[in-house]
């Protein structure tokens, strides 16, 4: 047993429903929110450690949050769909339903900080930009930590029995095969075996309604027949899940307490947890700058900071998108994928800005 050996990851993307209204809280907005609620505070912070107005915190938040949302959502747009988007405008809007580059998003908050440094004399935009900075990586965090909590942005296989398994996509399929079905779980182990890397053995257990008592010829024809077949036609199940090859469906049918439970081998497939790659290496990030900033911003030059931020950021985006998997097919028929050809030159902006603010603004004390 290893630190980083296989856990399988099926949790619900929805925290609760408002009751009276319907609507479902999800983890993924609440973390959204959650990241853009501790940059503000930091950026009081911020603020009031420079003698700045606090109040104009708010009116930037405001800004990025506009940005951010409307940037990230036209980048996707046009990045990696554009001829159905232009063919489909209304589609664009449908934020609802997914669909945000952080390439996008970036290139908004530039453009939104520009203008708002143009109304607050005392806060020019290079400044701004080092402040900002800051903070975005650390509601890049929480955004990266929603996506986990969504299964979504998943990395590659693995290749090994180390990794995490997205079952949330599987446990959807059973319910929606067989309405029947009260509740999906897993567990390691079981009696699927292979002999291929980055396929393990897991198991999946079935609790059916109340009531509900399974005819052996209808299991039979379910486990046998219908799942091999609903692996490839249910989305995202056959990248997490396969079975065994050559081998008869190993299922257990079985009553307790007066419910009815069938115990399913399969084989899982670990990939890397690209979602927390990047948080992991914003919050390194954040450490940095932010430890740069309350240290040694009288010696930096203005720029330093931004330009450190975006060297990093780039640099860890170009890296870890060799870990995950393409947002578009169509991605697979180029030496590297849309998010790392947009990281370059986001990259050499930061090289730039990075070697003309080298240096100190004032010798340090020996």
């Amino acid at each position: 047993m290893t630190l980083f050996e296989m856990i399988i990851w099926s949790p619900s993307p929805e925290i609760f429903t408002i009751p009276g209204l319907g609507h479902p809280v999800r983890w993924y907005g609440l973390l959204f929110a959650l990241g853009f609620i501790l940059a503000q505070q930091v950026m009081y912070w911020i603020f009031k450690s420079e003698n700045k107005n606090v109040k104009d915190v708010d009116q930037l938040t405001m800004y990025l949050v506009i940005a951010v949302v409307v940037g990230a959502r036209l980048g996707h747009c046009l990045f990696y769909n554009p001829g159905y988007y232009l063919s489909n405008p209304f589609e664009i809007i449908k934020i609802w339903e997914g669909g945000l580059a952080s390439h996008g998003g970036a290139i908004g908050m530039l453009v939104a900080l520009y203008l708002y440094s143009r109304k607050h004399a005392d806060q020019s935009y290079m400044w701004i930009l080092d402040r900002v900075a800051i903070v975005t990586v650390l509601v890049g965090a929480c955004i990266r930590i929603g996506n986990f909590m969504n299964s979504e942005i998943i990395g590659l296989p693995t290749g090994s029995e180390n990794g995490i398994v997205f079952a949330r996509s599987i446990e959807d399929m059973f319910t929606r095969l067989d309405p029947r079905i009260e509740e999906v779980s897993f567990e390691k182990g079981g009696e699927a075996t292979s002999t291929s890397p980055g396929e393990i053995p897991m198991q999946i257990e079935l609790v059916y309604k109340r009531g509900v008592e399974l005819q052996e010829d209808n299991t039979k024809l379910f486990f046998e027949t219908t799942i091999p077949r609903a692996i490839d036609r249910y989305y995202g199940v056959a990248e997490h899940m396969t079975l065994p090859v050559d081998q008869p469906a190993h299922y257990e049918a079985y009553m307790s307490r007066g419910e009815q439970h069938v115990k399913f081998s399969v084989l899982g497939i670990p990939r890397h947890p690209g979602q927390l790659y990047e948080a992991i290496a914003c919050i390194f990030m954040f450490l940095i700058l932010a430890h740069i900033w309350y240290h040694h911003r009288m010696q930096i030059k203005t720029g330093f900071l931004f330009g450190l931020f975006m060297v990093m950021l780039w640099s860890e985006r170009f890296t870890v998108e060799f870990f995950k998997e393409n947002q578009e097919a169509w991605e697979a028929s180029i030496p590297l994928n849309m998010g790392q050809w947009l990281s370059v030159p986001m990259f050499l902006i930061g090289v730039v800005v990075l070697v003309k603010s080298w240096g100190f603004t004032q010798k340090k004390e020996m």
